[in-house]
């Protein structure tokens, strides 16, 4: 989401006249958009306010903004900590960017945080044009699991009204976008808190509808609200992309209640296992936590075991770290910090087997890809197959934007190296 809100920003800037450059050096105004999920990325934005302070010195017409989730938690006390920062700005509050700016511009400093009761949002389409885009259709979480900030950062659960949503899809796929990714902390959500709302199985069935849409993504769904009728979606509508973003945090039963999760390693598993009822090919991903208070050596092996009873394929992993104001933060973090290390390490070796053997056992078969730019390589090119994995192979220019057929030569450890196997003019769309 925070890249989507990163869109955003730069779309309300070009249209005040503003250019990206490739250096702070050369700019007027910086702004760093945070992340105060973890600890690790808080930490790079106090390096780099640190280095714009240098900058600033030397530039005094340099004006620095910091917006996203680590401005909602901080406020007023970035303005405090950080006298070389401008404005600081929360993730529901976007909109008013340009507003505040000119604030900032008069000599001001600007303090907007907080949530707007209002759910509708700027249709802003992205400033560069891509066969692929980001649609935020909800912010904001009502979960609060133990160890998570995003309710405190993001507000509660807000769903976009769905004719907005509809309109810039349309708007998007007028510029050629394909495929496009929604986006919400809890997608299986939308629509629950508002009255006459669309559900989200019939917002994906409109989007579906639109002319030149030809792909569907999502992300991120939360396992206890994860429907058959959103299972039964995966196989019903063709646009919707046969991959799922499934988080499940930990393997123990024990450390799923205390992170408050709301479903056991049982129920998980038993979504996993209809999922791939209904769609044998679909693609599942995951995020998991280790080092979690109160993780043993026991839960961290169930954690394991899960995912080789799943064979994910992919997993975004992370030690555990303390957020401020959560419930999890009262707890003695009481797993070393060598343990949690060792505990990734093994964890992230399991699932680098797990994926290239995925990848490998694609080795012959014939993909869909969806060309969105060039390879690595000269006269490489790169795409996306419907399980969200990467395609490298050899082709002309001219394919970028198009979906074509890739026969898969070799699985490598992060994507597949295929074969273009039809010339353009027989390119078929599906």
């Amino acid at each position: 989401m925070n890249e989507r809100d990163s869109e955003r920003v730069l779309a309300l800037l070009m249209e005040q006249g503003y250019r990206e450059v490739s250096l702070p050096e050369e700019a007027d105004l910086i702004v760093i958009n945070t992340c105060t999920v973890r600890k690790k990325p808080e930490h790079k934005v106090y390096s780099l306010l640190g280095r714009f302070k240098r900058l600033k010195e030397r530039k005094p017409q340099l004006k620095i903004v910091v917006m996203g989730c680590l401005a909602q938690q901080e406020g007023e006390g970035l303005l405090e900590r950080f006298p070389q920062v401008d404005m600081v700005i929360g993730p529901d509050r976007v909109d008013e960017f340009n507003e505040g700016l000119e604030k900032v511009i008069d000599g001001d400093r600007v303090c907007m945080i907080g949530f707007k009761e209002d759910h509708s949002q700027r249709v802003l389409l992205p400033p560069f044009r891509s066969v692929r885009a980001y649609v935020n259709i909800m912010q904001g979480c009502d979960n609060f699991c133990s160890y998570c900030i995003v309710p405190y950062v993001r507000g509660p659960e807000k769903s976009r009204p769905s004719q907005e949503i509809l309109e810039e899809i349309r708007l998007l796929a007028k510029e050629g976008v394909k495929e496009v990714i929604l986006l919400g902390q809890n997608v299986n959500a939308y629509g629950k808190k508002s009255v006459g709302e669309l559900s989200f199985v019939e917002l994906l069935r409109k989007i579906a509808e639109i002319p030149g849409i030809e792909r569907i993504r999502f992300t991120t769904s939360h396992p206890k609200d994860l429907s058959e009728e959103l299972i039964l979606a995966f196989r019903e509508i063709p646009q919707l992309c046969e991959h799922i973003h499934l988080p499940f945090q930990a393997g123990s039963n024990k450390i799923l209640k205390m992170m408050r999760r709301g479903y056991t390693r049982e129920e998980y598993l038993q979504k996993v296992e209809r999922l791939r009822e209904v769609v044998p090919e679909i693609a599942i991903t995951a995020d998991v936590i280790v080092g979690f208070p109160g993780e043993e050596e026991e839960d961290f092996e169930q954690t394991l075991d899960l995912i080789k009873r799943v064979k994910f394929d992919g997993l975004f992993s992370f030690k555990y770290s303390p957020r401020k104001g959560t419930l999890a933060s009262r707890w003695p973090d009481d797993v070393p910090e060598a343990i949690k290390a060792r505990r990734l390490e093994k964890l992230q070796s399991l699932q680098r087997k797990i994926t290239l053997e995925k990848n490998k056992a694609l080795e012959g078969k014939v993909l869909e890809v969806l060309v969105d730019g060039c390879g690595e390589r000269e006269g490489q090119l790169r795409g996306r197959g419907r399980c969200n994995r990467v395609v490298n192979f050899m082709g002309p220019l001219d394919l970028i934007g198009k979906i074509v057929w890739v026969k898969v030569k070799e699985g490598l450890p992060n994507c597949l190296r295929g074969e273009l196997l039809l010339e353009e003019k027989e390119v078929l769309y599906a």
